[in-house]
């Protein structure tokens, strides 16, 4: 077990086309989004663990002896198959929560202990340890909050139990993993999405861990060679929506108007593919019209998704707000609340921004300017962070 603390960082993810489309088999183009998930890991000789998660509020601590003590022979299976219900029940009892912890605490909590009994079973003792995990990104808003967590903890203890070597070397700022390693870590990662969310597609630990953009289709998920830098507004309505609720309508406008609402997530693929193109063209020498022309395809992107009626008056707030202001957007994500992205052109005035930002916010939206195509995963010297992130994991 390596003594040294560990910094990690892995990003959040926006879908920029192809949501409710990819459910019935079209494309969908996923992007890391530049708001990050940090984690810092310190090995000690106390006997305990302790995991600090300060955003939901939310610190346990258990006894290195008391979980040596508990029967783990129910996570023997635990490399390659999916943590059954059976097992994740196991693991309630193994967490001993108490009474008034809220779901996504226990998913949080549970993923931690699976990936560390799994992870940490090899050394001779389970190490002592403190992890603290603190996140840029609003948790339960569809931008991979989960996913960014699983990743950051698969990533700090695999390294930490010595099972991936660090790739940080002396006075450099930040580094990543080799493809092999980063190919274990989403491996993990996935493992612990499966015990927060049952049955996830993998495309938001994929994003997380390699960066940049995926594209996803039919369960196969292909990395995009490189990406122009794109910046965007990103901004959270706070209306809370059911996923689940909102894809079973997709499915029954489907059922009940084949006829239109095929042709709809026809169209809505073509614009993937299209967006895809236009990424690919804009790497080497990126021009106004490439602009106009991703412009134009988040327009007609929102407006096939008001036609499948996953829409809301929140998200249209969104984009009379910013076409008031010349700009373009669409939801991200699920859609019914949840969260919109708006492009931001190279050459629009910081002043537009701030008076957007300013505007969206007097609506009581959550609004944050970033960019797409963040790294993915990556180790960091703690003198690289900016001084908030570094209050944040220290505590203070």
């Amino acid at each position: 077990m390596s003594s040294e603390v560990l910094l990690v960082s892995a990003p959040g993810k926006v879908i920029l086309h192809g949501e409710h489309a990819v459910v019935h088999g079209k494309v969908a183009l996923a992007v890391a989004v530049n708001l990050r998930t940090f984690l810092r890991l310190q090995p000690h000789s106390s006997g305990k663990v302790c995991l600090d998660l300060p955003n939901i509020g939310i610190k346990r601590v258990w006894d290195v002896a008391r979980l040596q003590l508990q029967d783990t022979s129910f996570l023997e299976q635990g490399d390659a198959s999916a943590p059954t219900a059976e097992l994740v029940e196991k693991l309630k009892e193994v967490a001993a929560f108490p009474k008034d912890c809220a779901d996504p605490e226990r998913a949080a909590v549970l993923a931690f202990l699976y990936l560390y009994l799994c992870i940490c079973r090899k050394q001779r003792t389970l190490p002592s340890l403190d992890m603290r995990v603190w996140s840029e990104l609003p948790t339960g808003a569809g931008l991979g909050s989960s996913a960014a967590y699983s990743v950051c903890v698969a990533s700090a203890l695999l390294t930490a139990c010595e099972e991936i070597p660090n790739p940080l070397k002396d006075g450099e700022p930040a580094s990543r993993w080799t493809v092999e390693d980063l190919e274990l870590i989403n491996k993990w990662a996935f493992q612990g999405e499966r015990v927060i969310h049952g049955n996830p597609s993998g495309v938001d630990n994929a994003v997380s861990v390699w960066g940049g953009a995926l594209r996803y289709q039919q369960g196969k998920i292909s990395l995009l060679k490189r990406l122009p830098a794109l910046r965007i507004l990103l901004t959270n309505t706070k209306v809370p929506r059911s996923t689940k609720a909102l894809v079973a309508g997709v499915r029954s406008r489907l059922l009940k108007f084949p006829e239109i609402v095929a042709p709809v997530l026809t169209s809505i693929d073509a614009i993937s593919l299209e967006c895809e193109r236009m990424l690919g063209e804009m790497v080497a020498a990126p021009a106004p019209e490439h602009y106009l022309v991703l412009e134009e395809l988040i327009d007609m992107n929102q407006h096939h998704l008001n036609a499948l009626g996953v829409g809301h008056a929140s998200l249209d707030q969104l984009c009379q707000v910013t076409m008031a202001h010349g700009l373009h957007s669409k939801l991200t994500g699920a859609g019914g609340g949840g969260c919109g992205i708006t492009l931001l052109r190279p050459d629009l005035e910081q002043s537009v921004v701030e008076a957007v930002k300013q505007a969206l916010s007097s609506c009581g939206f959550d609004c944050w300017e970033t960019s797409i195509g963040a790294p993915g995963i990556s180790v960091h010297s703690a003198a690289s962070l900016d001084a908030p992130v570094r209050q944040a994991l220290d505590g203070l």
